[in-house]
């Protein structure tokens, strides 16, 4: 069976704002993940979240979007990207140490909330919202201008797509990945990473798919995440931008640079879900399965606190603002813009 990008398309109905990869590509990515996670993981996962549908992980994957544009989640925008200060596209690089910001990334949210989802003396809340965190954050950073600063992820270019004004991070998150699957349902995403299940256990994939998970390890999670910010910051140059940003403001990027991406596209959020399930499988294997959970809580009554919510205790030491995160803060905190909310194709 080929990817979707390689078969016909269907006509799309409204789209909204976009959200990282939008809902669409968060919850396949969730849905892959589902597929490779173990039964006990899937267990723990169902039991943690209070979910036993078969739609646990996908059925939170966008919650953190959704609770980055509250009040009381404003403070996690920063965490569902990291600015890599690199000249796209000349050169792309992700280093952990210049492009982590101080109030935090996605590559330190990911450290933060991994050893959160296994720490035992957290509440069920608290483990409950580290695994939603988990299930989104892994998908951003397969998401290449989640992992750029360039003109503030891509925002600030303007660019035309089948028709309509918006720009060019809205387009990769939302736009393009519906004009595949023509909706964003989770009927949608299901279908869509059947597809992409099947091109990772028997297709396109399979000789790849060992590649995207080698090394990872939870013991150094700082290290596993910036190699996959790395992984997907390498495609703003060679298949995002390669003629630089200009050369895409001419003109409709549909259908030409559509069809040059879209199966990079598909490729990233299959490698998101692939990595998301071999992750929560670490965990609960490493963390949970092992864990007495009685004697644990009893050896650390009396010594170090529960760790930092906003993990600060894995930042880099902090720099002096650059322009590239001076823009970022001029968009208050924010990681994406939304495009057209009535863009429809």
């Amino acid at each position: 069976m080929a990817p979707l990008s390689k078969v016909a398309l269907v006509t799309l109905g409204v789209i909204n704002g976009a959200n990282a990869w939008g809902v669409l590509g968060h919850a396949t990515v969730a849905y892959i993940a589902q597929h490779y996670v173990s039964s006990d993981t899937a267990s723990w996962a169902q039991s943690v979240l209070g979910d036993t549908s078969t739609s646990y992980l996908a059925n939170i994957a966008s919650w953190a979007d959704t609770y980055r544009s509250t009040t009381a989640g404003k403070w996690s925008a920063p965490l569902h990207f990291i600015d890599a200060e690199d000249n796209p596209p000349t050169t792309c690089n992700v280093d952990y140490e210049r492009d982590c910001g101080s109030a935090g990334c996605s590559i330190s949210a990911i450290a933060n909330y991994t050893q959160r989802a296994g720490d035992g003396r957290l509440s069920s809340d608290h483990i409950a919202e580290a695994v939603r965190f988990l299930v989104h954050f892994l998908g951003d950073t397969t998401q290449p201008l989640h992992d750029e600063a360039y003109e503030v992820g891509g925002n600030d270019i303007k660019v035309t797509f089948n028709g309509y004004s918006d720009n060019l991070h809205a387009d990769w998150d939302t736009y393009m990945p519906e004009q595949l699957i023509g909706g964003d349902s989770l009927s949608d995403a299901q279908t869509w990473a059947n597809t992409l299940i099947s091109e990772i256990t028997s297709g396109s994939y399979k000789s790849q798919a060992a590649s995207w998970i080698a090394g990872d390890t939870i013991s150094d999670p700082i290290t596993s995440a910036t190699r996959w910010a790395s992984d997907a910051n390498a495609l703003v140059c060679t298949v995002v931008m390669p003629g630089g940003a200009a050369a895409l403001q001419t003109g409709d990027l549909y259908p030409t640079y559509y069809n040059s991406v879209i199966d990079t596209i598909e490729l990233q959020i299959a490698k998101g879900g692939y990595r998301l399930g071999n992750w929560l499988n670490m965990i609960y294997s490493s963390d949970i399965a092992k864990r007495d959970l009685e004697d644990f809580v009893k050896q650390d009554q009396g010594t170090d606190s529960a760790p930092d919510l906003m993990g600060r205790d894995l930042l880099p030491e902090p720099r002096p603002l650059s322009r590239a995160k001076l823009a970022r803060a001029a968009m208050d905190g924010s990681c994406c813009g939304s495009g057209k909310r009535d863009h429809a194709h």
